[in-house]
């Protein structure tokens, strides 16, 4: 994955008095893979218009990758993303707490659904979230499901996986080469929904968006099967319904041993960009920011 240099950080402007200068178009593609029978990962995405009071929390966008065996990893992932979603467009705080705030309601619903009923014993889910907000952009997320940035011609990984190859990478015991074939790869330390209480990552201030920036938020299905350089180089390629397609495919040609997820966003400048409800949705149900991308603002 290449390295860039990206802008410093400025403030952003105020959402609730600043028209937003962006438009965006979605979409979001999710596939059972090649080998197992049920699709378990769950997304959703929301931008409501004015003149609904929620339309100043700006779009969500989330991913959520169920853990648990048949039926119990569906239901945690599809209750993380409708949870979620509802708790943060009725918060009344600023969205980075907000956006907390609603990771912990899913985190309890999920976990207290499991305890009553035996069927669901044990299940969780990741989840990875993204809000774009007037001109800013707040990510919140659990588990291994990750958020990409594509910028001029870099990729950079906005997030760090909650998993033992992550916390040995950090450590300098394993090279990044050596993470993407380990066999503990998939063996997370957080999720939402298997303890009454998780550890949420959020970033510890807003991110200045720009026009042509474009969003991929994934689960592991898409990301342990298709290099950082083939993602970019296709959402590059292509527009966003086409490249969540093309990724997929990518990923099954791969083995895509694992359900496969992947949501782009692409931001345009609200003059030429395309309708804000412009969205693909196909196949979708119902700690502080990433090591690298804080060495990418330095």
């Amino acid at each position: 994955m290449r390295i860039g240099i990206l802008p410093r950080w400025r403030k952003a402007a105020d959402a609730e008095t600043e028209p937003c200068p962006y438009s965006f178009t979605v979409s979001m593609l999710s596939d059972k893979g090649c080998l197992r029978s049920n699709n378990e990962d769950s997304a959703m995405y929301s931008n409501p218009q004015p003149p609904r009071p929620e339309a100043r929390r700006g779009l969500l966008a989330l991913v959520a990758d169920g853990m648990g065996g048949h039926a119990a990893g569906e239901v945690a992932s599809k209750m993380a993303v409708s949870i979620i979603n509802r708790v943060y467009y009725h918060g009344s705080s600023e969205p980075h707490k907000a956006f907390q705030n609603a990771f912990y309601e899913a985190n309890r619903s999920i976990y207290h659904t499991a305890r009553r009923n035996s069927r669901y014993q044990g299940m969780g889910t990741t989840c990875i979230g993204l809000v774009l907000r007037g001109e800013a952009a707040y990510c919140a997320y659990v588990g291994d499901s990750r958020l990409y940035l594509v910028r001029g011609d870099a990729i950079y990984l906005m997030t760090e996986d909650h998993s033992v190859v992550m916390q040995m990478l950090r450590q300098g015991l394993i090279t990044q080469e050596q993470a993407r074939h380990h066999t503990d790869k998939n063996v997370i330390l957080r999720a939402l929904g298997t303890k009454p209480r998780v550890l949420v990552s959020t970033w510890s201030q807003p991110f200045p968006i720009k026009a042509d920036d474009q969003f991929l938020l994934c689960t592991d299905g898409l990301s342990d099967l298709v290099q950082d350089e083939e993602i970019k180089a296709i959402v590059l390629a292509e527009e966003p319904a086409t490249a969540c397609e093309k990724l997929i495919a990518l990923a099954k040609t791969h083995g895509g041993y694992d359900n496969i997820t992947v949501g782009v966003l692409h931001v345009k400048a609200a003059a030429t960009a395309a309708c804000p409800e412009d969205v693909h949705l196909q196949g979708a149900t119902d700690r502080p920011m990433s090591n690298v991308a804080k060495e990418c603002l330095q």
